[in-house]
């Protein structure tokens, strides 16, 4: 194909409910698809929650017993990958016939099932599920509530549309890890954030640029009512503003020109056509990973070994 659709799900999930975000998830799918996406992408850690203004009761070198409760909440609302919310979301999948990327809080079901990982997971258009990339590194007091990933989730997909992978969040600030995906070709870069700073924006042109390929940043827009309302009673959730997360998902080519500009305050579906003849057209003068690598001089090592 040399041209494809994409959705940007820009929306706040239903913290700490999965049952509620998968059911909002489903919608904005269906809606994404009646407009004739190809692919359409969802937030970071959009169910069940990125849980912003939440401390866990956490602070250096002691924990409360409600803040055990809180982390309790959030793990019996995050979900098994393979499991049966994601053959709930497949579903939905299946009936637009969209690659689908969404981000999701996984509990870990290998192991003591103790640990959850901010993970992105993958949906082919017959709703099967592609495979997954988890989080390699949890930033600030994320590392609280989330475990690291590890090599073996960093799967670049072929499409029709080109190859697509994810990085999630500030993992798009570590170089290497961009590399990896570079290495693998990768030429519609998923990054799903929470990030909605200016200097965020000049990253995601940086990576189009760097990597010539079409970069779908995707943030959630939420507010205090998307929270459970027994979460809005207590003293930290008093103190934020009533907008939690105020959005800047945006679409950038392959030479960090905005195809759609950060869209800000309200949950809106960005949409845009991309010409993937673009990546060629920007590898004429720039391709980091072929003409203008020097492996003579570089080279990348990556451990793809499951830990």
């Amino acid at each position: 194909m040399s041209t494809c659709k994409v959705a940007i799900v820009q929306a706040g999930s239903i913290v700490m409910s999965k049952e509620k975000s998968i059911n909002k998830a489903i919608k904005l799918i269906q809606e994404s698809g009646d407009q004739g996406a190809n692919i359409i992408v969802f937030p970071e850690a959009f169910i069940p929650a990125y849980p912003r203004g939440m401390n866990f009761g956490a602070v250096v070198g002691s924990r409360s017993d409600s803040g055990r409760d809180d982390f309790l909440r959030y793990a019996n609302n995050a979900i098994t990958v393979p499991g049966p919310e994601t053959d709930q979301l497949g579903a939905a999948v299946k009936k637009v016939g969209a690659y689908t990327i969404i981000g999701v809080i996984e509990r870990d079901q290998h192991t003591s099932g103790g640990t959850l990982y901010c993970t992105v997971v993958f949906f082919s258009p017959d709703g099967k599920l592609l495979g997954k990339h988890r989080k390699l590194k949890p930033t600030g007091s994320e590392r609280l509530i989330w475990g690291e990933g590890d090599g073996s989730t960093l799967p670049v997909f072929d499409t029709p549309y080109g190859k697509i992978g994810s990085l999630i969040c500030w993992e798009n600030y570590m170089p290497l890890a961009r590399a990896a995906l570079y290495e693998k070709g990768i030429q519609i870069y998923i990054a799903p954030t929470a990030d909605s700073r200016d200097t965020w924006f000049a990253s995601m042109q940086h990576i189009a640029i760097e990597g010539r390929c079409f970069v779908l940043s995707c943030n959630q827009y939420s507010t205090k009512d998307m929270y459970e309302k027994d979460l809005l009673e207590r003293e930290e959730m008093k103190n934020l503003p009533d907008e939690i997360t105020g959005g800047g998902s945006c679409i950038v080519n392959p030479l960090g020109e905005f195809l759609v500009e950060p869209v800000f305050g309200k949950e809106e579906i960005l949409y845009a056509n991309l010409d993937l003849d673009d990546i060629t057209r920007g590898h004429f003068d720039f391709d980091v990973v072929g003409h203008y690598a020097r492996k003579d001089v570089f080279q990348l090592t990556v451990n793809e070994e499951k830990q």
